[in-house]
């Protein structure tokens, strides 16, 4: 980042200065990227996951109680 304020001091042209703020930026993304790679991957492929995450596997099937005519409704 020093070596960013030292190209505006020294008058560098505007061109290399700015080349030089998309190298830091793309530095810190590729940083963000590798710290977040493994979280996205185990949420998309089913890794394990911590317990905050977890989330009851119902199915509206299995919450719905569906009631058996009696015989008294068949007739």
């Amino acid at each position: 980042m020093d070596d960013l304020i030292d190209m505006m001091v020294s008058n560098e042209s505007p061109a290399d200065i700015s080349d030089r703020i998309k190298e830091i930026l793309m530095q810190k993304s590729a940083e963000n990227i590798d710290i977040v790679r493994p979280l996205v991957a185990a949420s998309m492929f089913g890794g394990p996951e911590s317990e905050s995450e977890e989330v009851p596997e119902t199915t509206e099937d299995e919450n719905y109680e569906e009631e058996e005519p009696s015989e008294e409704d068949a007739e």
